[in-house]
């Protein structure tokens, strides 16, 4: 009986070793979702600030001056 028992749960453990995990669950999902939010939100902060919304102007403008 224990060796039966020993070979069904090395069965098993096969088993679970070889099944890919198919994706994220719904709870990833939504760390994900909110990280992602979270780091757009601060790149908006970012990209619209004085300083670098002054830069990427100044970047714009000269390469829409640039000589060809």
């Amino acid at each position: 009986m224990g060796n039966r028992l020993l070979k069904a749960l090395m069965a098993r453990v096969r088993r679970a070793a070889v099944r890919a995990d198919g994706g994220m669950s719904t709870a990833e999902y939504a760390m994900g979702t909110l990280a992602a939010c979270g780091f757009a939100a601060v790149l908006y902060k970012i990209v619209t600030s004085d300083v670098v919304s002054g830069r990427l102007q100044a970047l714009i403008g000269r390469a829409l001056d640039a000589p060809f």
